[in-house]
Parts: structure tokens; C-alpha cells; sequence
């Protein structure tokens, strides 16, 4: 046992040198890698040294060129901006030098002028006294005073301007009549040239023929029931007298007085006249005219080639077919408005469809001047309105007779192509009594003025002669009285057409040989 314990004890004590032996050698080894370090830290030292020294030079090197460049350019900069203050400083001595200069020369002058100023004041003063000697002579020697004086040479005055005004006026006229009626006429008469229209003149009346006088008294009937029920239910008149073979119907509505028409022949023909069927025929006569005002409205945009018009607008301008004015049948005169315009418009470069649309429409009112109160001019911008047609149409229709002024190239163009259809000869005719009136109106305005002797109107009222007073009125004169007479006769009668304006002023010499 006690050898094994030995044997153990040497084991330990064993390991136990070993370990000592281990750690003296690892600390030997420790040291002289301790000492090892340390040299090489040194030798990273020193070299970090020098190359610190080596950069530091360099540096240097560099901020001393770099701070000796800057030096340059600063005393180069320097060197400059002294030269440009010192031109600057030459150049304002120079100035100052000039304005004293200027500012003697101005003082001299305004000496100068000072002096002349006060010369001047003296000779005013003595041309004051001398004026004032002179007035009074030239009072004493003319027997007016200064204000006579004053007022007659104020009337000279006024007189050798309303001269000069009356010349340059006549001069400006001339030439803008001549411009304006060289370029109308070519406007107008090619317009006119390349449209002729037919002029038809409607009465109130229509004749129906009859195959015998026999059939009078049918029409008639027993104790006149038959013609009561005609007049009744179309609301015309029939007259029937000792004329053979024939029956006048008259109404001033002209679709009341076609139905009627159509009626009595549908009668005549068919031989059965009693008053059921008179009414039966009556309501297919109205039938066929509303088929007719309706075929007669659309063959007319048809024709003028007018696209998107409201079908009821064109039922209205069926019913134009059955209108006059003064003669004239409404839808042809319409029709030859458009037609005119639109040739006007494209001679002009506006826009020839516009146009002629709006001429179409100018007098669509008179389709319902007997149905609606109310001239046909504003009729007919309600109804261009209510059927949503272009506002330069509605003011075109509104314009055409002045109601409003006209404000575009179409209102003026339908305003004149209106004008030239109304005036073409035969187109129209009024009544005796209107036409008389209008004459003496129109004579009565031209003896309203002063200087007028006398005053002729002539050619169917479309001239008016006049005769002035030739002691009274100069020729510079009649150009004023001329232009204020058109002035007063277009914002005083209603006329179709135009009104030539003839001024005549003639002196006479008479003597007698003996």
C-alpha cells in the first residue's frame, strides 16, 4: 500500500515540476517576444517619425507656394482696381470740370435772357399804350366800339370757317359718294343681275267660274242656307251678282279666301251642294292648303338649300305663300331677299349662308300678324327665339326696319337686300290715300326749311325737287341743308326704296330791249 502512495506521490510531485518547468519556459519565451515587440514598435515609431516629418515638409512647401500665389493675385488685383479708381476719378474730375463749365454758360444766358425778358416787358407795355391809342382812334374814326368790333369780326370769322367747312364737307362727300357708289352699284347690280323674280300681285278677291248661271242659285240654296253655311264655316264673304258665270270670293285672309275657293269648285265639280256636304268639302279643302302652306314651306328650304330649320319654322313660311304686302306676295319676296343676300354676302366675304338664312326669316312675323298682337318685325324675333335660331338671324330680323340699330355686315345686308326687292318697279303697290299722303308728307318736310321756295316731289315719290332761294342760300349752304333734309325724311316717313334728295338753286337776269 505504502508503495503505492510512493508512487503517487511521485507521479504528482511529477507533474507538478513539469508544470513549473512549462511556465519558466513560457515566460522565457513571453520576454523575448515582449522584447521583440518593443523593437519593432520602436522601428514603426521612428519610421512613423520620419514620414511625419517627410508630410510636415511637404505641407509646408505647399502652403508657402500656395500663400505666395494668393499674394500675387491679391497685389495684382489691387494694381488693377487702383488703375480703374484712378480712371474713374479722372473721368468724374473731367465732369465736374464740363458742368462748371455748363452751369457758367447758364448763367450767363439766364443773365442774358433776364435782361431780354426785361426789354421785352418795357416794349410790351409801350405796344400796350400804342394799341390802346390806335383802338380809340380807329373807334372814333369807325363809330363802333371795341366789343361791336370784337362781335362783327367774330361773325367774319365764323362765317369764313362755316365757308371753308361748307367746301371741305362737299370735297369728303363727293369723294366717299363716288367710292361708296361705285362699290354698291357693282354689289347691286350683280346681285340684281343674277337673280329675277316674278312680281304677282294679289287682290282680296278670287274668281270661281261656273259651268252656267244656274248653278248660282244652287250655291245659293233654299232660302240661302247653302251660302250661309259656306260664309260661316270659312269666314268669306261670296258675292254673287249679275256677272255670267261667275262668284267672287273675298276675305283679306288670303288662306281663308284659297279654302273657300278650292271648296266652291270641289262643289261645282262634284254637282251635290247641301250643307253637310259643303262642310265635309270645306274641311278637305283645309286639309289640302295645310298640305300646301306645308309642301310650299319645305320646297322652299329645299330649294335655297337650307339644312336644320324647325319643321314648324317652315310650316310658317308655308303660310307666307298666302301673304301680301303692298301687293307683293311675302314668300317670294323672301324668297328673293335670301337669294340676294346671300349673293351680297359672298361679293362681301361674309358668310353667304347666314345670310341667307336670315333674309328667308327677315319677315317670317307676318305669318302670325292676324293670329298674334304686336308689329311683324318683333313677331317674328319671338318667334326666331322660340325655334332657337342664331342670335346674328334674330338681330337681323329685328334690324331690318330700324327698329334697333343694326350692329353686324348681316344685318345690314338683309336691311338692303329688303330693300331692293321692295324697290324693284311693280313689285309693290299702296293705296291711293297712303300714296297721296306719303307725297304731301314728304313735301311738307322739304318746305320746313329755310331758304326753300318751293318743292316738287316727282318720280312716284322716290325724288323730291326742291328749290331754294338763291339770295338767301349759297352754294356752300345747300350742301348742309341737302344732308339735314335726308337726315329728317329718314327718321320721318316709312318709304320702300330710296328718296333722291334734288336741290336746285338758280339765279335769273331779265331785262327787256325796247
Amino acid at each position: 500500500m505504502e508503495k503505492y502512495l510512493f508512487a503517487l506521490l511521485g507521479l504528482v510531485i511529477g507533474a507538478v515540476a513539469g508544470i513549473i518547468v512549462g511556465i519558466v519556459i513560457r515566460k522565457k519565451s513571453a520576454e523575448r517576444q515582449i522584447s521583440s515587440a518593443e523593437k519593432e514598435a520602436k522601428r514603426i515609431v521612428d519610421e512613423g517619425k520620419k514620414e511625419a516629418d517627410n508630410l510636415k515638409k511637404d505641407a509646408l512647401l505647399e502652403a508657402k507656394e500656395k500663400i505666395i500665389k494668393d499674394k500675387n493675385d491679391c497685389e495684382r488685383e489691387i494694381k488693377e482696381r487702383r488703375s480703374e479708381v484712378s480712371r474713374l476719378e479722372r473721368r468724374a474730375i473731367q465732369r465736374e470740370e464740363v458742368l462748371e463749365k455748363k452751369i457758367e454758360n447758364y448763367e450767363r444766358k439766364e443773365e442774358t435772357l433776364n435782361r431780354k425778358i426785361k426789354d421785352q416787358s418795357e416794349k410790351l407795355d409801350e405796344i400796350e399804350k400804342l394799341k390802346l391809342r390806335h383802338i380809340e382812334k380807329l373807334e372814333a374814326v369807325a363809330s363802333l366800339t371795341r366789343e361791336e368790333a370784337k362781335a362783327e369780326l367774330i361773325t367774319m370769322i365764323e362765317n369764313d370757317a362755316r365757308h371753308d367747312a361748307a367746301q371741305k364737307l362737299i370735297e369728303i362727300e363727293n369723294e366717299l359718294k363716288d367710292e361708296a357708289d361705285r362699290k354698291a352699284k357693282g354689289i347691286i347690280s350683280l346681285a340684281i343681275q343674277r337673280l329675277a323674280q316674278e312680281h304677282v300681285s294679289e287682290a282680296t278677291v278670287s274668281v270661281v267660274s261656273l259651268p252656267n248661271d244656274d248653278m248660282k242659285g244652287r250655291i245659293i240654296g233654299r232660302e240661302g242656307r247653302n251660302i250661309r253655311v259656306i260664309e260661316q264655316v270659312t269666314g268669306v264673304d261670296l258675292i254673287i251678282d249679275d256677272t255670267p258665270e261667275t262668284i267672287t270670293v273675298s276675305c283679306f285672309d288670303p288662306v281663308r279666301r284659297e279654302i273657300a275657293r278650292i271648296a266652291l269648285e270641289k262643289l261645282i265639280s262634284d254637282g251635290r251642294i247641301h250643307p253637310s256636304k259643303i262642310e265635309e268639302t270645306i274641311e278637305k279643302s283645309r286639309r289640302e292648303v295645310e298640305a300646301a302652306i306645308k309642301q310650299a314651306g319645305e320646297k322652299t328650304v329645299f330649294d335655297l338649300g337650307i339644312r336644320g330649320m324647325n319643321t314648324e319654322l317652315v310650316r310658317l313660311l308655308g303660310r307666307l305663300r298666302y301673304r301680301t304686302s303692298y301687293g307683293q306676295n311675302v314668300l317670294d319676296h323672301s324668297i328673293e331677299v335670301a337669294y340676294i343676300s346671300a349673293i351680297m354676302a359672298e361679293e362681301l366675304g361674309v358668310d353667304a349662308t347666314t345670310a341667307k338664312r336670315a333674309g328667308l326669316l327677315h319677315d317670317i312675323g307676318k305669318a302670325m300678324t292676324q293670329e298674334v298682337e304686336g308689329s311683324h318685325v318683333q313677331i317674328g324675333v319671338d318667334i326666331a327665339r322660340k325655334y332657337k335660331e342664331n342670335k346674328e338671324i334674330i338681330h337681323a330680323i329685328e334690324a331690318h326696319h330700324n327698329d334697333v340699330e343694326p350692329k353686324t355686315i348681316i344685318a345690314v345686308i338683309v336691311q338692303a337686300a329688303d330693300a331692293i326687292s321692295a324697290a324693284r318697279p311693280g313689285a309693290r303697290r299702296e293705296d291711293i290715300e297712303s300714296y297721296i299722303k306719303r307725297l304731301q308728307k314728304l313735301e311738307e318736310i322739304a318746305n320746313s326749311f329755310e331758304g326753300v321756295e318751293k318743292s316738287y316731289a316727282v318720280q312716284a315719290g322716290r325724288e323730291i325737287r326742291v328749290m331754294v332761294k338763291p339770295e338767301e342760300v349759297n352754294d356752300e349752304q345747300m350742301a348742309v341743308i341737302v344732308r339735314d333734309m335726308v337726315k329728317k325724311i329718314e327718321g320721318t316717313l316709312e318709304y320702300p326704296g330710296q328718296i333722291k334728295v334734288n336741290l336746285i338753286r338758280e339765279s335769273r337776269a331779265t331785262d327787256y330791249a325796247k
